[in-house]
């Protein structure tokens, strides 16, 4: 039995003894950490059990409490209902002027500090490569490269290799969509389809409309193209405010959406299939092509494949783009576009832009896709990256200054979080910087500085006391940032 299974079992005995009864707080994480000598993280993960278990609930800043029907009974209370850990977001605010996007200089110089190999990448935003194949990927890709010593650009042009784009189709199948594989681009990652994508349906000046906060890449390529952002309410759980969307739609001319249903970057929501249903109608109306960055959609934390936009297009006005990136390996960059309606203008822009995607790199994972397992391994890590979730929520909500909340992903592998207002979270960043951690400030999610009291976490590594630790520090460092805000306020 494993520590935290132990001590979750230690202490559901005091409550089914009435020890600790309904509605009494149980001890602290930091008391029973110390008292029974064993790590947060392990005490977290207990209380986590328990709290699946329907015995205890959490209340943010107070601590964990015996829930109703739980003590002195045998029965244990309704296991079905679990508290949810975190205060939830506030739905962010309506934008109602658009933008013009410069955020690639502080993207780059924070990925770049990243990058660095003896940082904790609690800012990184790519999956720790421990957990996927890359072993297995890399030996297909020796073994096709001796094979075949000869290679030419025919190999490797648009739309791409047929092998591959038949094993795309029919990933989508096994997951209830029927999507035509004729209409499959495959393109350098999901990022390049998002730019192909974006080229085809618009024009410099034109404006785009967007969720607030937004993953950075859409801003990448709006900013790339000389265009203009328009950032619209986002709500944490439900996705893009269609009601908003809805006017700005009506109000001026909008040349394309760009959005992320499914395990969004950086919220983590999961769009109701009611409210993709309508999104899809609402640009249908307009004749507004919509981009759907679905690049996380195999990283759900249900039971069942989320659904997409593309699933409800009968006009050809959603152009879907996603990646094996986030879910397979990250380094040989195979991503793909189903344009719909502008399919023969993306191929066109594909061949104009990078002209190919390397052959070799489509034959490996195509070889992996057939040979080797892909949903065992996506399985095991959708089941590692809930987990970790759930830790890295709780341990936010325990430890970092009080009034702070964070997402509640469902999916994907990144915690949104939001600081006390006074606390800058750049400043917060060099700080950590300085401590050989990255974090990801909220500025890089938004062309305005809405989201300056807000940071990324990524908590897709396994749980260590480096990455515990790291934690601990920021917390630290937050609670720094907003004892010396404070003054500055009240003198004002």
């Amino acid at each position: 039995m494993k520590l935290y299974e132990k001590l979750a079992g230690d202490l559901e005995q005091q409550i089914r003894r009435g020890v600790f009864r309904a509605g009494e707080r149980i001890p602290s994480v930091r008391q029973t950490s110390q008292h029974h000598r064993l790590s947060i993280t392990t005490v977290i993960r207990a209380y986590l059990l328990l709290e699946s278990r329907g015995l205890i609930q959490s209340r943010p800043q107070s601590g964990y409490f015996v829930r109703a029907g739980s003590a002195g009974s045998a029965g244990g209370g309704d296991k079905g209902a679990v508290e949810p850990s975190a205060i939830e977001l506030r739905p962010s605010k309506p934008i109602a002027v658009s933008a013009q996007v410069d955020v690639s200089r502080l993207v780059l110089s924070t990925l770049r500090s990243i990058g660095g190999d003896a940082a904790v990448p609690l800012g990184s935003p790519y999956p720790d490569p421990t957990l996927y194949p890359t072993g297995k990927i890399n030996r297909y890709t020796y073994e096709i490269a001796r094979r075949k010593t000869r290679w030419g650009v025919t190999d490797e042009l648009p739309p791409g290799h047929p092998e591959l784009i038949r094993q795309v189709a029919r990933r989508y199948q096994e997951n209830g969509v029927t999507i035509d594989p004729n209409e499959i681009v495959v393109t350098v990652g999901a990022t390049e389809a998002i730019n192909l994508c974006l080229q085809a349906v618009a024009k410099p000046g034109d404006t785009i409309a967007v969720e607030s906060p937004t993953f950075y890449a859409m801003l990448h390529a709006i900013e790339r193209m000389g265009m203009r952002a328009i950032e619209v309410a986002t709500h944490p759980r439900d996705g893009i405010d269609l009601a908003a969307l809805a006017q700005i739609l009506g109000k001026r001319r909008i040349a394309a959406c760009m959005v992320m249903p499914n395990f969004q970057n950086p919220l983590g929501f999961q769009m109701p299939d009611a409210n993709k249903r309508e999104l899809v109608r609402l640009v249908t109306q307009h004749d507004v092509p919509v981009i759907e960055n679905d690049v996380y959609h195999e990283l759900y934390y249900g039971d069942a494949h989320p659904g997409s936009l593309k699933s409800y297009d009968t006009k050809g006005l959603v152009l879907h783009c996603a990646s094996f990136s986030k879910s397979l390996m990250s380094a040989y960059r195979i991503g793909w576009a189903m344009p719909g309606r502008y399919r023969e203008q993306v191929e066109k822009l594909k061949f104009l832009n990078t002209l190919t995607t390397p052959a070799i790199a489509q034959l490996a994972v195509t070889e992996y896709l057939k040979h080797d397992g892909y949903e065992h391994h996506l399985r095991r890590i959708r089941k590692a990256f809930a987990q970790r979730a759930k830790m890295m929520a709780a341990f936010v909500q325990r430890f970092f200054p009080e009034g702070t909340r964070t997402s509640t992903p469902a999916g994907g592998y990144v915690l949104w979080v939001e600081l006390p207002a006074p606390i800058d979270s750049m400043v917060l960043y060099q700080r950590a910087l300085e401590h050989g951690i990255t974090i990801g400030p909220g500025l890089m999610f938004s062309a305005t500085p809405a989201y300056r009291n807000f940071i990324r976490l990524n908590y897709s590594y396994a749980w260590s006391p480096e990455i515990e630790q790291a934690l601990t520090t920021v917390a630290q460092l937050a609670a720094a940032c907003l004892r010396e805000a404070e003054p500055r306020r009240s003198s004002r």
